[in-house]
């Protein structure tokens, strides 16, 4: 009977096993060549913003208080990542508010007050975010050159309070894959808001 709720649900929603599932370390970079929308009015997809050692995708918006709280520390990633040849993409799943706060025109204002220099994508129908079972925003997957995941979830142990984060995970994940090391610790619970799928 279980069993059957839960293939109810998953038909009813369009999620796919996998999204329910999650993305598993050490499975391909999915849809990779799907084309979104960045803010800068390109079409770009998670492939092409990789760079030589990887790419981050990360589920962000422009309201979430845990986007906001954890601002600063996005930026520091995605400039130690750049500077370590790891793309950067931001990728906005939130069509349930596409035409009030995570507009596209909204997503551009956003960026540029945030000084943004990262792509920002559309991630329309929330395929990506079906796709990798991603489920708050922030939230980050690590993929290396090869596009394999690496390292899921929290960018570091405290998004709550940025005063007693003991670990960056995000950041030794990147350190030990440009070194040739195995990422230690290879998934967190990512905290943050509920990604805001259509119905």
């Amino acid at each position: 009977m279980k069993r059957m709720l839960l293939s109810c649900i998953l038909l009813c929603t369009g999620i796919t096993l996998l999204s329910a599932q999650g993305l598993e370390i050490g499975q391909q970079v999915p849809l990779g060549e799907l084309a979104m929308k960045d803010i800068s009015g390109k079409e770009i997809s998670v492939k092409q913003a990789g760079a030589r050692n990887g790419v981050l995708v990360m589920f962000s918006c422009n309201t979430c208080p845990y986007v906001i709280k954890n601002q600063q520390r996005t930026l520091a990633l995605a400039a130690f990542a750049k500077a370590n040849n790891i793309g950067v993409i931001l990728l906005n799943s939130n069509e349930g508010s596409r035409n009030d706060a995570d507009s596209y025109d909204a997503m551009q204002k956003y960026a540029k007050t945030q000084g943004y220099q990262f792509y920002y994508a559309v991630d329309k129908d929330s395929k990506l975010a079906n796709a990798y079972g991603a489920t708050r925003t922030p939230e980050v997957y690590l993929f290396d050159a090869n596009g394999v995941l690496q390292y899921k979830g929290a960018i570091d142990d405290n998004p709550a309070d940025a005063s007693n984060v003991k670990r960056i995970h995000a950041r030794e994940a990147i350190q030990e894959l440009v070194a040739g090391k195995t990422v230690s610790v290879k998934s967190s619970r990512s905290v943050g808001c509920a990604i805001k799928r259509s119905e």
